[in-house]
């Protein structure tokens, strides 16, 4: 397993939306993070998010996100996904 650092980049035209399904993309976060597959997430500021994933790759953690309803909903204009390694902190 791997981790994978994803970043959310929104639509700028699509906030009041954003706003909206909001609560079901935290429901969905939730239910990975009960899971084991989530390790962390949050906003980025205004226009974006970080989403820390523990899968095999990152085409994996990409697979996954694509139930997100922000994804779903074209909220999310783009999404990048990283390996991360970290050497201090929880996950190491």
């Amino acid at each position: 397993m791997s981790i994978i650092a994803v970043n959310y980049e929104y639509d700028a035209t699509k906030l009041p939306e954003l706003a909206e399904h909001r609560p079901e993309h935290r429901t969905f976060l939730g239910s990975l993070r009960d899971e084991g597959t989530l390790l962390a997430s949050g906003p980025l500021g205004t226009n974006g998010a970080l989403i820390i994933l523990e899968v095999a790759d990152k085409a994996a953690a990409l697979s996954v996100l694509e139930s997100d309803p922000l994804y779903i909903n074209g909220i999310v204009e783009t999404r990048v996904a990283r390996t991360w390694n970290p050497v201090l902190g929880p996950w190491n």
